[in-house]
């Protein structure tokens, strides 16, 4: 339930009863209800990093990473020969925005992995954007170092001949 501040005619938010829908009753000047406003606020945070993901993917899908000089090379390819993890990165997101799910699986499958997991994460925080519960990413320690040793692990087979599918 909201009341407006002192003076004129405020605008006033009262709830429904008994679990009905509140009701705005007007205001000067058409002002917004203030859930509304704070909706509009929840969601600028998961919209605007949506949009900016989204730009990216555009820019990747739309200039081939495929072609010789567009994009910078891996520093660690280029002076060890060795693949990271994000090697093969930006020809799997080209291949996922441009609808070739093998190729971008067979450029990089743990970067395609991580956008199952963005996507995931993303719905969760446009749901709890909407219903007003906060967002909190909070990763244990152990989860971390379970992290890293998957990085790792996948680094280290991607390099090793019986490990050439995993090569970009």
């Amino acid at each position: 339930m909201w009341h407006g501040g002192p003076g004129g005619a405020p605008p006033v938010w009262h709830g429904g009863p008994d679990g009905a829908p509140p009701v705005w009753h007007g205001g000067q000047g058409g002002a917004v209800p203030p859930s509304h406003r704070s909706l509009a606020r929840r969601l600028l945070a998961p919209v605007g990093t949506l949009a900016g993901v989204a730009a990216a993917f555009a820019y990747v899908g739309a200039v081939d990473p495929n072609e010789p000089g567009h994009y910078p090379v891996c520093p660690l390819l280029r002076f060890t020969g060795l693949y990271c993890p994000g090697c093969g990165g930006l020809r799997s997101a080209h291949a996922f925005v441009t609808g070739d799910l093998p190729a971008a699986v067979g450029a990089n499958a743990l970067a395609v992995a991580g956008y199952g997991l963005f996507a995931v994460v993303m719905t969760l925080w446009l749901i709890r954007a909407i219903r007003g519960v906060p967002m909190r990413l909070a990763i244990a320690p152990a989860w971390w170092w379970g992290i890293g040793a998957v990085l790792a692990l996948f680094t280290l087979v991607r390099n090793l001949p019986f490990g050439s599918a995993l090569a970009p």
